[in-house]
């Protein structure tokens, strides 16, 4: 074998590099596709964060804050949600987080795969699924080599591909306005800081 025949490894850099360059054309792409399905009446709610993010946040339909922006967790969950990964002391440079239904009103069949495509192009490493209806929509895309998630079991985390587990916590949306449920929330989501402290450095 020539020494010229040598293959030449890449830096990974340069291949991480390559891999968010497709992963934002495809959110783009996602995202253009999304504007033509809507109109003047209906505006969609896109996802938000990093497009090759390790924890993928989900929750089930976008709030009028979100509606108003067209940007998925924009406004008071948001918020929460922030305060919350600061606590923990997870990166939200390290989060991507988008809603089941992406203009609220369209047929669930459509939204599943938008959805599909999401966690295709994002490849999370976690999925923080928040509510029983999200759990149950994410049970139904049917994603391949998945297991279906417990809904019951808040706060613990679960399989669901080979590369991807899941922590259910309650409906952020509808855990801000009381206190109990604020707690239940908070409860099941710091399951998110051990996760996170176990994940190997980079």
């Amino acid at each position: 074998m020539s020494p010229d025949s040598v293959p030449v490894a890449v830096p990974t850099d340069e291949i991480y590099e390559r891999y968010l360059k497709k992963a934002i054309a495809e959110v783009n792409e996602l995202g253009d596709e999304l504007a033509r399905a809507g109109d003047e009446l209906r505006v969609p709610v896109l996802g938000s964060g990093h497009p090759l993010a390790d924890v993928f946040l989900l929750k089930h339909s976008p709030q009028p804050s979100e509606i108003q922006e067209g940007v998925a967790f924009f406004g008071r969950a948001g918020q929460a949600v922030l305060k919350s990964l600061q606590r923990l002391h997870v990166d939200p440079l390290a989060v991507y987080g988008t809603n089941c239904l992406k203009f609220g009103t369209e047929d669930p069949e459509e939204a599943a795969s938008w959805l599909t495509r999401e966690i295709h192009i994002v490849q999370p490493k976690l999925l923080v699924v928040m509510g029983v209806r999200s759990v149950a929509f994410l049970n139904d895309l049917r994603f391949p080599l998945s297991d279906s998630i417990d809904q019951g079991s808040n706060g613990v985390v679960q399989r669901f591909t080979p590369t991807i587990e899941a922590i259910v916590t309650p409906d952020v949306d509808e855990s801000l306005d009381d206190q109990p449920t604020k707690t239940r929330f908070w409860n099941a989501f710091k399951a998110l800081g051990p996760w996170w402290s176990e994940q190997p450095p980079y």
